[in-house]
């Protein structure tokens, strides 16, 4: 919205202002004008005119210097025109009576009178106006008629007048005044429903830029419009808070400078696009999958740049991993159902045939070796089998307190005399006392898993850090191994998925599936260490205030 619509008291009186300031320099430039003629030769009784016609200039200056002065200090303006109009209709009156009354140039100066007052006033307060102007001069002309004027010395009066000349020039300039105030008032009108109008038009459009602007700033998507020559020339907010970049940073711009994906020839050659992903690094230097779609803005026949919807699908691209490993892990439990049964009984019928074999005496030593191969090698389809069978029939989540501090150092020290990690380092980094609601054997069989892989990938003189933090009730073991490479980072927690020579690929697909029941997370991240660092988050539940009793949590 515009000034002018927000503050109209200050329409008005800036109207009033020029309407002073024109009025004084009408008066004075006729006036001294009237003065300069009558300087002239030959012109009648120069002397005795220009006093008076010299003071009432002199007047009209100081009633506008007032008037201004107490303009600025004015709210309320109705008496303040009524009374500039009445002193205006005044003065005209005394310039008509001394420069001769029925034959004065300057009668006239009513109908200036009329057409201001056409412009601050109603209609009906015109014809008002109208009607004090032609009782004034009406009267002029009637006093002068009659003598009862005086007469100031020197001043050219006209030394008789009949009824005829005064009727007639009341006539004429009455019928003048009334026909200004009707056609001012017309037009006065006219102009006021015009700029009423006009106003109100532009209110629309000022409402409708102000919708306009706040539904970008609040759509969801970022929305960025590159000129044709490549520069950015808009940038809404969720532009802003999705790339990190401020309007004022990227106006007017080049797009390739902030968005290399978006830059004008890879974009413009390619346009329509309605769908196209890419990779892109925030200010804050986070990774991101942005979502877009382009396609040019035109107005009518020319084309004003490209418009460029963007979202953040990090998160998205995140979640779908998610469920497709969910799914993944569905399969394998269908599988896992399927052929546990089948496979087990067997393979126990061969492991128990093979000990009984081992017990003949007649068997020499080559044999007893491939015989003990067989057994352990059933013994590991077996361990495979009863993985398969924990993601075929998950157990219930059974939340009970659970002292996490406990639990690990009993983990730690049960991989310290496995004989098998004599010369591994571990930190610890948590209180002696966590209390926990968890499931104690999904955790347990969680952060063993991970603990087992930390030392194995630490390998002998290796470090191996364990983590707790009780208030974000987060969990993380780091190892000073080789690390994990960022390809097998978004593959390492699938089934089957191995960088080991023997390992099954369920053994950190076991501890995906664990954390999930808790409904927590586990992610991998480089480790100070050097090797690779495994957080497990668990939920805002799990720190609540512990109970003794156990909660079933399907």
């Amino acid at each position: 919205m515009s000034t002018d619509e927000q503050h109209p008291v200050q329409v008005l009186r800036r109207q009033l202002a020029w309407y002073l300031r024109i009025r004084l320099a009408v008066v004075c430039f006729f006036l001294f004008g009237t003065v300069v003629y009558h300087l002239q030769p030959d012109v009648w009784s120069p002397p005795a005119l220009i006093p008076f016609l010299t003071g009432l200039m002199i007047l009209a200056s100081i009633q506008v210097l007032v008037a201004g002065f107490v303009l600025p200090r004015l709210d309320d303006f109705g008496l303040f025109v009524h009374t500039q109009l009445a002193w205006d209709m005044l003065f005209s009156l005394a310039v008509i009576y001394l420069t001769g009354g029925v034959e004065s140039i300057y009668s006239f100066l009513f109908i200036l009178v009329i057409i201001s007052a056409s412009v601050f006033l109603p209609r009906h307060q015109v014809l008002l106006t109208a009607s004090g102007c032609a009782i004034l001069y009406g009267s002029l002309l009637d006093l002068q008629y009659y003598g009862y004027l005086p007469v100031f010395g020197g001043v050219a009066y006209p030394e008789w007048l009949s009824e005829f000349d005064v009727f007639y020039a009341v006539f004429v300039h009455v019928g003048a005044f009334f026909l200004t105030a009707l056609l001012g008032g017309i037009l006065t009108d006219r102009l006021r429903k015009s700029e009423e109008a006009r106003r109100r038009q532009e209110i629309d459009y000022g409402e409708l830029a102000r919708l306009n602007q706040s539904i970008l700033d609040n759509v969801i998507s970022g929305l960025m419009i590159i000129s044709p020559e490549g520069r950015v020339r808009s940038f809404n907010n969720a532009a802003s808070r999705i790339t990190g970049y401020r309007l004022e940073e990227v106006y007017n711009r080049p797009a390739e400078v902030f968005f290399p994906e978006f830059s004008r020839n890879e974009l413009f050659d390619k346009l329509p696009i309605e769908r196209h992903e890419a990779d892109y690094r925030r200010r804050d230097g986070k990774e991101l999958v942005l979502g877009y779609s382009a396609k040019r803005v035109h107005d009518g026949a020319h084309a004003q740049g490209l418009l460029v919807a963007f979202q953040d699908l990090t998160e998205y691209k995140a979640l779908e991993e998610q469920l497709k490993r969910a799914d993944r892990l569905a399969a394998v439990g269908r599988l896992a159902s399927g052929m546990a049964h089948e496979i087990r009984n067997p393979l126990a019928s061969i492991s128990g045939s093979v000990q009984l074999l081992l017990e003949n005496p007649a068997m020499n030593a080559e044999e007893r070796h491939l015989m003990g191969i067989v057994i352990r090698e059933a013994d590991r389809l077996n361990l495979l089998l009863s993985d398969f069978l924990g993601f075929a029939r998950p157990t219930p989540v059974q939340f009970e307190c659970v002292d996490v501090a406990a639990l690990l150092n009993e983990l730690i020290a049960l991989l310290e005399s496995s004989g098998q990690f004599v010369h591994l380092t571990i930190e610890k980094q948590f209180p002696d006392s966590v209390t926990m609601r968890l499931d104690r054997q999904k955790i347990r069989q969680a952060l063993w898993d991970l603990m087992l892989n930390a030392a194995e990938a630490a390998g002998e003189n290796g470090t191996v850090r364990v983590v707790l933090d009780e208030q974000m009730a987060l969990i993380a073991i780091e190892d000073s191994g080789s690390g994990v490479s960022e390809d097998d980072r978004t593959k390492i927690f699938e089934p089957f998925y191995t960088t080991k020579d023997r390992g099954t690929g369920l053994g950190l697909a076991n501890v995906y599936s664990n954390i999930e029941a808790h409904k927590g997370t586990v992610f991998v991240a480089p480790a100070a260490l050097g090797g690779a660092r495994f957080v497990i988050e668990l939920p805002a539940e799990c720190r609540q205030p512990c109970e003794t009793e156990s909660i079933e949590h399907d």
